[in-house]
Parts: C-alpha cells; structure tokens; sequence
C-alpha cells in the first residue's frame, strides 16, 4: 500500500497521520540518510535525545498532545515540554515549557469544551517557592493555564473523571509512628523498630506512610475541592510499589465507580496476591474485593466505554511474578468473571478498549519483538495488528477506532508516536522527536539469528554489527554476550538508556544477545523453564550463542567479553567460575553473587521462594540447589578481569553481593575494579552518573578486548 493511500484511507476515518504524506521523515527504516558527515552514538549524545512522555487524543480525533523529556548534562537534570501537534496540517507547538516535570495528560470534552488536563511541577518562579506537583487544566487554544489543585507535598497519579467535574489522584497518607513520636522525649534518637518484613523496598525505606486513591470534586470556579480518601484506615497501597502507576486504577464511564488495585495481604514479602476492588465515588462505600478468589497478580483494570465490564490482568499461580498474563472479563451487572484469553501461549499485557466496547487491544512479547493483539469478547479470537521488527506500545483509539495511537521503539533508535491502522497493520509517524540527531548518525545493523542449544531447541538470538561492518572483510571484531536480566524479560527491541546496544555497537563492538531460556515470546514452556534451574540450561544456552558467533571468521575469539545486569550479572558471576577461557573481560551491575546472603537480605520474598524453590535451609534438596547454582561456590575457578557496579540504595539486589564478589576478586588476584553509586538503586538514573557508568564500562572492556581509548572529561559534549 502506498503512503500516499495510506493517508486518504486515514484521512477519511478521523486518523491523525494525513500531514506527514510529504514529509521528509523516514522512520520506517532503520537508516536514515544525509549528506552531512555521518557521526557515531556517544554516552553524552545519548543524554541529548528527547524522551517522550505521555500522550492524549483530543476527543475529535484532530490534535494531540504529548510530553517530552530532555536533559541537561552539565546541569545533572532534565526538563520536560508540552506539545500539541495538529494532525490535519503536522503543526507541532510547545505549549508548556521546562517545567520540572509534566505527566499523566488526558483531553476531555468539559462544558467549557475541550481541556487538557496533567499533572506537572513548574519551574518555581522564586527561591522561596516550593515546587510541587499539581492538577493542571489548559485551553489548547489560548494555552491558557489554570492550576485545578493547591495540595500540600502536590499529588500523583492524576486521572480525570467523566466531563472533567471529578478528579483522582493518590496522596501518601501518614499511617504509621516512628520511633521519636512513641518516645517523645528521645527526638533526637535515629533508629527504626522493625516488625515485620517490606521494611525497605528496591531504593526505598518504609517511610511510614501509605499511598492512598482520593478524589476531588472541581468546583464552579475550576478549584478542586477537599480530597476524599477512598482507602480510608487500610495500611495498604493504590497503586501496588514499587512501579506501577495510575494503570492501577480507572473511573467507569458514568463516574459513579472506581476499580483499583490494591495489594492488602498479612505476608506482603511472600505473595503476589494483589486484588481489584471497586469503591463508589460518593465517597460513603467501602471497596469490594472482586478478585478475592484469585492469589496471583491482580492489576490493570479497565471499565469497557458502554459499562457493562470490567477487564484486567491476572496470572493464576500465586507468588510467580511472570506467570502467564491473562485477560480476565468482569460482568458489572451478573458478578460473573471469565478469562476471555483461554488458551493463549503468551502474555496478553495492558488491555484497551476498543471505542465500540466489541474488542480490546493488548501488547504481548513475540519472538523478540512487542507486537500489539485484537481480542473479540463474544468468542476470544485473537489476530494482531501490528508488524515488524518494533516494539509497539498501545496509547489509544481515533473516536471511529479504526485508528490506534501507537509508540515505535527499536533498538537503534527510541519511542515515537505513530498512528497505526488497526485494519491492516500499516503505519505512519507523527513525531519526530529526534530526527535532527539521526540525519547525521551512522547506525549499527541489527539480524536475527537462531542457535541450536545443548538440549536440540532453537534460541533466538539479536546481532548487532557495528556500523561499518563487512562480513567480507577479513577484519577480526572483538565481540559482547549481553546476559539479560529479570530472570523472566524479553530481549525485544527496546531502546536501553543503560544497556544500550546501538551504543555498544557504535563503540567497535559486535552484540550478541540470546533470548535464552526463561524469557516470554517463545511459549510459556521455554518462559518457565528457568525457575529452579538458574545456573542450568539458561547458562548452557548463553555460552551456546557465544559459541555460535565465535565461530564466524569475523569474530577475535580472543576479544570477547560478557555483560549483564542484576539475573545479568548474576550470569556473568556464574560465568566467571564456568565459562572456560571464553572470555577475555566481564561486566556485572548489580548481580547477585551469593545465593544464601541474597535470600536474607532482598525484599519481595516471592520472588526467590518461587524461582528457588523457598529459602536454603528448607529442605536439603533446595540446598543441593544454592549449592549448584551459586556464583561463589566457584571462585576457585575466577581469573578473568571482572569490573563489579553496584548503587548503595538497591535493596533488591544489596551493595553487599557486589561487594563481595569484588572481595573475592581481589583476594584470588583477579584484575578487578568497583564501581559504587553511593545515591543510586538498581538503575544508573542521574545524567551524570549515566555518562560516568558508560565511560567506565567501556574503558574497563576496552583495556582488554582492544586498544584503550582515552575518555573524556567535558561534561559539555
């Protein structure tokens, strides 16, 4: 089909992809082409690309708004613009600009007209100011701003009710004393009295309050009124930490019903037993658990536009964290709920309505990609809509949903919107948030590639060459294994601020990044296989895939490294003590080194319990299995240079782990350095910080897998 009839076919059902029929953006390659001199990916151009954020349709389907995120570096922080783009004509306006942090847009028709709506944080316009976040309301035509909410410590997860009368949002609600108000006279004491577990989460300490679902009733003069706690008393929190957001909640059609998820259960560090409830927004009810029967995963939940349901995510088997993602059909009127994905082999994450209340749309991993998937309710048929080498991200419908407003990610290049026909799959961009930096990049080559495992099953693997490879050549490539984390997460074709593949390969590097066993995409069977068998078949199926690559003419089996990050760097622990001189350098952020210390010292208990079969001193069975499996019964075997990354506030994998790999490297005389981020978690998240974990990582591989490199110190590129 041609674009130019893509355009007429969109055109004439209220898409929003008319304006780009001449324009010059070809995203829908992987190459772009420019006469200007062609650049290469640096860790400091990383942080110059634009981030989108949100985005929201207009009720008419003809303008849409969306954020994006940019980042300052010599500033060590990052800003964020509001943008309306006309559809019919591709005009792009900022419309709000630099604020300190802008989210959670919607557009909604008022008796005013259209608004649109979010929550955001200004620049303060003094010192004296204290900047928090708010409820915003703008008109798209005058930009005129007005502030919807004066909430002391701001709000977050805004969503906005039916015309735009009621709002909801979550507050953090003090529920719990700390040890200077149950001893008044010590306020000068520092401690915490523990008493049970989830004391500490991923980068966080219990701070002794609870993230409660308020909504307010906007007022005559566009002012929000008193919030009213909708959880009132229960000491548990909407949305479920540690990140889940405002997709946790959602208001019914009429207003008159919230459903929410809330995770209240005694032994919160042992379960996944997370529920849907639903409250009534006069505020006088209390929440219905509806979900009550099921002890797995509960989330997601999500009124069809002519109210009779009610659809979420669940995973059956309790405590597995990356069980199979069914979509589950509540009847508002009967009770009833069914699963509407009966026999589906694959994930069916993030339900969405289709405008007709006859469908959803959901996204699911396939064979190394996101691809989104249309669900029938009356019968379950299930046929995709979208295509192609993509990771493909569901935002919403044009008012006939013929149309869907969509995010394309690769791993060259990160997300921009685009429409996408739901009909045919066909697609064309709206944004192009970083076009300016990609006319003059070089860009690396992405193939697939399937190996054949110890075991005769196939693994699916990503190459990624540099960007001026030749096979042909009889040049000789140092080479990556890239081992992924979770242990349960695709290796798709997402775009990585941390493990950035494009960037890896603009560095001189070949990638290889296998799909091994345990990840979703290729059946639930290959997905659960992991679960106790960490040091098993998905080691045998890693060294596999380095085996595969390393045997081509144009890979240096001298100069190949390993890297991974937290099941990742847990990979690459066990590797050092099992690899076998395959590698010449390793890279591990934030792994997990010791089994037994792991288990007492992580937080979300479920997890280990359920992947390792339950703590070590269970049984002498799953001790056989910390045993086989443990990184540290191996040290004996470690003489490859190893660079250990740790942030002192991840909580899910401790500093101590890092530590004590880095330890027992130094002690067997391993060349060996240790990266610590004294304010970081289990992600790299300040700009600077970002540019000092990539200078260092490729320095460390670079002394051994090629010539050193001299790194930069003007934080001004």
């Amino acid at each position: 089909m041609t674009l130019q009839k893509i355009v007429l076919q969109a055109i004439c059902s209220l898409a929003v992809v008319g304006f780009l029929a001449s324009s010059s953006i070809a995203q829908n390659s992987d190459a772009l082409t420019t006469d200007a001199p062609l650049k290469r990916m640096t860790p400091e151009l990383l942080w110059k690309l634009g981030r989108l954020g949100g985005s929201a349709l207009s009720p008419d389907g003809k303008q849409l708004a969306y954020t994006v995120r940019r980042y300052v570096l010599a500033d060590d922080k990052g800003h964020s613009n509001l943008h309306i783009v006309n559809l019919s004509d591709g005009k792009d306006t900022i419309v709000a600009q630099d604020w300190i942090s802008i989210s959670a847009l919607d557009w909604m028709s008022t008796k005013d007209g259209a608004r649109i709506f979010f929550s955001g944080t200004p620049q303060p316009k003094n010192e004296e100011d204290d900047p928090s976040n708010q409820a915003w309301s703008m008109d798209p035509a005058s930009q005129a701003l007005s502030q919807i909410t004066h909430l002391k410590d701001g709000l977050a997860n805004l969503k906005i009710g039916p015309e735009g009368t009621m709002l909801a949002f979550t507050l953090d609600v003090k529920m719990d004393e700390t040890p200077n108000e149950i001893y008044p006279d010590l306020p000068k004491a520092d401690a915490r009295i523990i008493d049970q577990l989830m004391y500490r989460h991923w980068d966080a300490w219990h701070d002794y309050k609870y993230s409660h679902l308020h909504i307010a009733t906007v007022g005559a003069d566009g002012v929000a009124g008193e919030p009213i706690d909708l959880m009132k008393g229960i000491k548990a929190d909407c949305p479920v930490p540690p990140f889940a957001g405002s997709e946790h909640f959602c208001w019914s059609p009429d207003g008159q019903q919230i459903a929410f998820t809330m995770k209240d259960v005694e032994r919160w560090a042992e379960s996944t037993n997370s529920d849907i409830y639903l409250v009534g927004t006069d505020g006088s009810s209390k929440p219905r658990n509806i979900t009550a029967n099921a002890k797995g995963y509960d989330n997601n939940p999500t009124f069809s536009p002519d109210g009779k349901y009610l659809a979420y995510n669940s995973m059956e088997r309790a405590s597995f964290e990356s069980d199979r993602n069914r979509i589950m059909l509540f009847d508002l009127l009967s009770g009833a709920s069914k699963e509407l994905t009966v026999g589906l082999d694959q994930n069916a994450n993030h339900p969405v309505w289709m405008p007709d209340s006859s469908a959803l749309v959901f996204d699911s991993e396939q064979k190394g990609t996101n691809q989104l998937f249309k669900i029938e309710i009356q019968n379950g048929s299930t046929m995709p809509i979208s295509q192609g080498r993509f990771n493909w991200g569901l935002r919403g419908f044009s008012p006939d949903g013929k149309t869907a407003i969509v995010t394309r990610t690769n791993m060259l290049r990160p997300a921009e919107l685009h429409s996408l026909s739901v009909s045919d799959g066909t697609d064309v961009a709206i944004s192009d948030i970083n076009g300016e930096i990609y006319k003059h990049l070089e860009l690396p080559k992405i193939e697939e590639r399937y190996v054949t495992a110890t075991d005769g099953k196939k693994i699916h693997c990503w190459v990624i060459h540099p960007p001026n490879f030749d096979a042909t050549s009889e040049k000789q490539w140092p080479m990556l294994t890239y081992c992924q984390g979770g242990p349960q997460g695709q290796i798709g074709q997402w775009f990585s601020y941390r493990w950035n593949f494009h960037l890896m390969a603009a560095q001189g590097y070949v990638v290889v990044a296998p799909n091994r066993r345990g990840l979703p995409g290729f059946g639930r069977a290959w997905n659960d296989e992991i679960s106790g068998d960490w040091g098993g078949q998905a080691m045998k199926d890693i060294l596999s895939a380095t085996d595969s690559m390393t045997a081509e003419s144009y890979i240096d089996n001298d100069r190949v490294g390993a890297i991974g990050a937290s099941f990742g760097g847990y990979t690459v622990y066990w590797l050092m003590g099992n690899h076998r001189d395959r590698f010449c350098s390793m890279i591990a952020h934030c792994g997990v080194f010791n089994l037994e210390s792991m288990y007492g010292s992580t937080e979300e208990l479920f997890f280990v319990n359920w992947d390792l079969g339950g703590p070590y001193w269970k049984s002498d069975a799953i001790k056989k299995k910390y045993d086989e499996f443990s990184p540290n019964r191996f040290i004996g075997n470690w003489k490859t240079p190893l660079m250990v990354i740790h942030g002192e506030k991840d909580f899910r994998v401790p500093v101590t782990q890092g530590m004590e790999a880095f330890t027992a490297a130094q002690v067997q005389d391993v060349p060996s350095r240790f990266l610590y981020f004294p304010k970081e978690g289990h992600w790299v998240m300040r700009p600077q910080n970002g540019v000092l974990w990539h200078r260092v990582f490729f320095d460390w591989l670079d002394r051994y897998c090629k010539e050193p490199t001299k790194s930069s110190g003007d934080l001004s590129k």
